[in-house]
């Protein structure tokens, strides 16, 4: 099961979609600046029933570099499967969409972090067929910002420090900073923030620390931390499961209009109409089977 802070390290690229673009110049990765991002469906699945899912991903456009596609992995600790969904999600990214895709490891401890930024070869001694490079976020390369004005200036790029650094030693001068930065800007979003790194730093005793230093400025938030799991995991995820499926139902339904084009069956402007506008999941899978073995596209809906 996908643990709060795990969720949280992914989900702040979610909340801050420009995130991305301000950490990693100053993680020493050059990167295009961003003209518009925009979230999309994580499922990778293929029509066999092989699911695979990216934890977070984008389309981003810039002004000269075109487009590219962002799939953001939090990674907690080395997997040895894990480079082998990479590849694959690369590959499949690029088939289905035809721009160029980045993957984006963040970690929270170095030694996950180095092992992550080893690139993936696939093919035989002699010759590499495949190569993936991740672009790594970790404790090494994301700065610790310990300024409670420059944490002040940018929260969200302050509370992803926190979390990047949270096992490291000098976290409670990060907090501490983070905490003064809350406190100085106040307000709903502010209060956000603050539970967000709440829930992100886990059930680790920095969690506690945490909550010590925002009970300074109880007064000024009113009801903080009574929202944390209603408003952050509850809300969200609620939320994030509706845009999620949606965005599975479009994928399903791309994909039954993909198999009756490969397989060669004229498909009418109001069957293309009737399986796009769908968004209930069982009903398309069930015309995503048929549309296997029918002869002419009207029969996807011959049950109903």
């Amino acid at each position: 099961m996908v643990s709060s802070a795990h969720e949280a390290m992914h989900h702040i690229f979610r909340d801050e979609p420009g995130l991305f673009a301000r950490v990693l110049p100053k993680a020493g990765i050059p990167f295009p600046e961003p003209t518009a991002v925009q979230l999309l469906d994580t499922d990778l699945t293929e029509i066999r029933p092989l699911a695979r899912r990216v934890d977070t991903l984008f389309r981003v456009d810039t002004a000269e570099n075109g487009g590219f596609l962002l799939a953001v992995e939090a990674q907690g600790k080395p997997d040895p499967d894990k480079p082998n969904s990479w590849t694959y999600y690369l590959a499949h990214l690029y088939a289905k969409y035809q721009l160029p895709p980045i993957l984006l490891v963040v970690c929270r401890d170095k030694a996950t972090a180095s092992w992550a930024a080893e690139p993936v070869r696939v093919g035989l001694p002699v010759h590499t067929s495949m190569a993936v490079f991740p672009l790594v976020l970790g404790p090494g390369n994301v700065p610790a910002i310990t300024d409670p004005d420059e944490a002040t200036e940018d929260l969200a790029l302050a509370v992803f420090s926190a979390l990047a650094h949270a096992k490291d030693q000098g976290l409670p001068v990060i907090l501490d900073a983070l905490a003064a930065a809350v406190a100085n800007t106040g307000g709903e979003t502010a209060q956000r923030w603050a539970e967000f790194t709440e829930v992100g730093l886990g059930d680790t005793p920095a969690r506690a620390l945490w909550r010590q230093l925002m009970a300074t400025y109880t007064p000024r938030f009113p009801g903080y931390g009574t929202l944390i799991e209603e408003t952050l995991i509850k809300g969200e995820a609620e939320g994030r499961a509706k845009g999620e499926a949606k965005g599975r139902a479009e994928g399903r339904a791309e994909d039954i209009l993909r198999v009756l084009d490969r397989r060669g069956i004229e498909v009418s402007e109001a069957v293309r109409e009737r399986v796009t506008s769908c968004t209930d999941l069982e009903v398309l899978g069930n015309w995503l089977d048929r549309s296997l073995v029918a002869s002419k596209a009207e029969e996807l809906f011959e049950s109903e």
